[in-house]
């Protein structure tokens, strides 16, 4: 198993660190400015996570300002032990991460705990994912159960006996069991499966998320899995107040 991270998108809602880094080199730590190659970001933390849960390759999807994970690339491998495999998103300023997470479809043949470039959180979520493998359990998503829902969040349905339902965020609040964090857990055996979905999503419209994919896959009646997380600090970072909020949690890690 390895690690996949989406680091394609350009975060415009960040400028102006957005202007010149992509969204997952923005820094998070508490000292980091932009620029510096020793700023904790988002994507720090997550390969961090990587290594300590055992993973030694990861594969990145990028894109938008790619040449300064390019440039990284060395540095990030000796600093958390770790082989850095960067794919490149053709698209990337012009379709949505349906599309991203398609680029990466050779990697998740070899099974993948797959973090969107943008969530911070801590390694006991890849944790919870890796002790809920087993049985017939091809994907696993980390849900929070305990956050209070709003209209922004990628809320998920599940049945106890179906596995997950319905993911989107066009729901009611208060008909979802949780929310989707942006991390999964995905079998190689997934993989065919997975990326078929995703190019019949992405074909019906590039703008779609990669999570349309996984509703694609459950429509056809394949069974995806939740694993709650408990109650974790963790933020999606789409704008300067999750930021400010990313920067409260990376310092408890």
């Amino acid at each position: 198993m390895i690690g996949l991270v989406l680091a394609a998108g350009a975060g415009r809602r960040l400028r102006p660190y957005t202007d010149t880094l992509p969204k997952a080199l923005v820094p998070v730590g508490p000292s980091g400015t932009e620029g510096d190659p020793d700023a904790v970001t988002v994507l720090d933390l997550t390969l961090g996570n990587f290594a300590e849960v055992g993973l030694t390759e990861v594969a990145v999807i990028v894109g938008y300002r790619k040449e300064a994970v390019y440039e990284r690339r060395a540095a990030l491998e000796q600093k958390y032990g770790l082989k850095l495999t960067l794919i490149d998103n053709d698209k990337a300023e012009e379709w949505n991460n349906a599309y991203s997470l398609w680029c990466g479809r050779d990697a998740l043949k070899d099974g993948v705990i797959l973090a969107n470039g943008d969530t911070v959180h801590p390694v006991s979520v890849e944790k919870t994912l890796l002790a809920a493998r087993g049985g017939d359990k091809k994907i696993i998503l980390a849900l929070d159960t305990v956050k209070r829902l709003a209209d922004e969040e990628m809320k998920v349905v599940v049945d106890p006996e179906k596995g997950m339902r319905r993911i989107t965020k066009l729901m009611d609040p208060a008909e979802a069991t949780g929310e989707y964090i942006g991390v999964t857990l995905i079998e190689g055996d997934a993989a065919q499966e997975l990326a078929d979905a995703l190019r019949a999503t992405f074909e019906r419209d590039p703008q779609l998320y990669y999570e349309d994919g996984y509703q694609e896959l459950v429509n056809r009646g394949f069974r995806i899995d939740v694993a709650p997380i408990g109650d974790v600090p963790w933020v999606e970072i789409d704008n300067h107040d999750d930021l400010a909020r990313g920067r409260e949690i990376a310092c408890q890690y």
